[in-house]
């Protein structure tokens, strides 16, 4: 299959959507410290280190509750990829908003990736350089290819889990780590991970079981980029949550012992 390498609904889509994506990182990370400072009196006291760590989850955050939206609604909500909607196999489907999506998250990566490497390894270790780099090369291949936006749309949605990780990183650095706001958080990022990133992985890879004469249908590189990169995507997912697990399972039992 020949595949044209070009944003399918627009030659200059594709610059216009990730440079928005930057943009959009750059002017949240400054509103970000612009309002902790007016309504959070100790973020002076923060070293500069956490003070970038601070805004960068701020835009970080603002991100996945864009994707997670855009995506719950291209994938649920609208007819894009329904089954029976079209003719055209729901893996070759795209439109100017799924387009623009994907280009804003990639312009979002290549923020934070950059950010990571930068300050490297202070915002982040090896697991997220390969989560972001893992990600960065699926969703640049299905923008510019057109095809599997589905599942990489679904893939995004597991972002939603994102703003409940930075506000148990910003609760722990303002000393709340034992308030009933950071209980409550811990228990959300359970049941929200093993929602977006747990169940919705299994299903993505039944899917792709049952749809598998289209999946081979994919261009190769797309092809086997599927078959590694979404496993190794569940694998550090699994081991996150695990994480989380051991987490939760800490804090509730302090709690219970402090009262």
């Amino acid at each position: 299959m020949v595949v044209d390498f070009v944003a399918p609904n627009g030659r200059y889509l594709w610059t216009i959507s990730v440079l928005s994506g930057i943009i959009m990182c750059k002017i949240v990370y400054e509103v970000t410290g612009l309002i902790s400072l007016l309504c959070y009196r100790d973020y002076t006291k923060l070293s500069k280190v956490q003070k970038i760590e601070w805004n960068n989850r701020g835009f970080s955050s603002f991100h996945a509750f864009v994707v997670a939206v855009a995506a719950f609604y291209l994938v649920l909500v609208s007819d894009l990829f329904e089954e029976d909607s079209h003719v055209e196999s729901v893996l070759f489907r795209s439109s100017t908003l799924s387009d623009t999506i994907l280009g804003i998250s990639i312009g979002y990566f290549l923020s934070d990736l950059g950010m990571i490497l930068w300050h490297f390894p202070r915002l982040g270790s090896a697991e997220y350089v390969l989560h972001h780099g893992l990600s960065l090369f699926s969703i640049v291949l299905s923008f510019l290819s057109g095809q599997c936006q589905m599942y990489i749309l679904m893939v995004l949605f597991s972002e939603s889990t994102t703003p409940f990780v930075n506000l148990r990183w910003h609760l722990d650095v303002a000393g709340k780590k034992n308030s009933k706001l950071y209980i409550c958080n811990g228990i959300a990022m359970f049941f929200g991970w093993l929602i977006a990133r747990i169940i919705l992985f299994i299903f993505l890879f039944t899917h792709m079981y049952l749809h598998f004469d289209q999946v081979k249908q994919v261009f190769p590189l797309g092809f086997y980029s599927l078959l590694v990169a979404p496993p190794m995507l569940a694998v550090m997912n699994l081991f996150w949550f695990w994480k989380i697990v051991k987490g939760l399972i800490k804090t509730i039992s302090k709690a219970r012992h402090s009262r």
